[in-house]
């Protein structure tokens, strides 16, 4: 799923190529992609872009008259910037929005639907849609520790809730907390007040330098791989393979149709973390530290 970084790259390519521009015409492909119904989605046909934002893990284009496109790609959703007589892929394309300078698409690949679109007038109403998340690079060391700590969490956990950090998943979730050289498995309510600090930092740390990264590289070309699993991170993907920083082979957590990954030897001191299906399978087997 597109997170902060990748969906502030999006916003740095959207903004030059849309804001001043009219919709001229919109063509939903798949019809369980519009949420809404009021207002129609022809009612945004004919007015001009005023502004692109980011609402937590949603793109917003800003529309003259109030209006607003909401958009939330999800899992396998992505925009395509096409030439105005461009033909997008075919089973893949869910809507497309022409403009006097090119065409924007909206993709998701795979057979599950989860992509959406909400067309909504006015801010109380887009206020609706914002889980209630804090920016986490908006907020100070004492209101990121009252909302890591409010309730008792493992830290991904924590790290991953829309309703208490914006913009944040699986994957920056990761890099996160190898920077702060934290356990993923770490429970909220029991970190030392250092510990905190040193996840705040590393917060700020890896999401600024990634935003960074991937909008300097928007700014030259549009986004086309717009990817979780980064040949440059530090463990998110990497199972198996050398963590950067003390060369252990990075481990994995697989649940739902998710993983976590993380070093042992940095995060846990050199302890592997039960992996609910396979430690269930091998039992006594399952190793328990880097050494077994």
């Amino acid at each position: 799923m597109p997170e902060l970084p990748d969906l502030e790259a999006y916003r740095h390519a959207l903004a030059p190529r849309l804001v001043g521009q009219p919709i001229e015409r919109v063509t939903l492909l798949h019809p369980f992609l519009l949420r809404t119904a009021t207002p129609p989605i022809d009612a945004v046909v004919g007015k001009r872009v005023v502004g692109v934002r980011r609402l937590g893990k949603r793109i917003v284009l800003a529309l003259e008259a109030e209006l607003f496109l909401v958009v939330h790609l999800m899992i396998a959703g992505r925009f395509q910037w096409l030439a105005s007589n461009a033909k997008p892929a075919g089973r893949i394309t869910l809507a497309t929005f022409d403009f006097p300078g090119g065409r924007l698409v909206l993709t998701e690949a795979g057979t599950k639907r989860r992509a959406s679109l909400h067309v909504v007038h006015g801010e109380r109403d887009l206020a609706a849609l914002d889980p209630g998340g804090v920016e986490p690079l908006d907020c100070d060391l004492a209101t990121f520790e009252r909302l890591l700590t409010r309730e008792n969490h493992t830290l991904k956990r924590a790290l991953t809730d829309p309703r208490t950090f914006a913009g944040i998943g699986n994957a920056y979730s990761d890099e996160i907390l190898h920077r702060a050289k934290l356990s993923p498995l770490a429970q909220t309510s029991k970190l030392a007040a250092d510990e905190i600090a040193q996840l705040y930092t590393a917060t700020r740390e890896v999401l600024i330098e990634w935003t960074a990264r991937l909008s300097d590289e928007a700014d030259r070309d549009w986004p086309v791989k717009v990817t979780a699993f980064r040949p440059d991170m530090a463990v998110h993907g990497r199972f198996g393979k050398p963590c950067p920083v003390c060369g252990a082979p990075v481990q994995r957590i697989v649940y739902a149709e998710n993983e976590c990954n993380y070093c042992a030897r940095c995060q846990t001191g050199g302890r592997i973390l039960a992996d609910r299906a396979l430690s269930r399978l091998l039992k006594a087997s399952f190793p328990r530290t880097l050494d077994d």
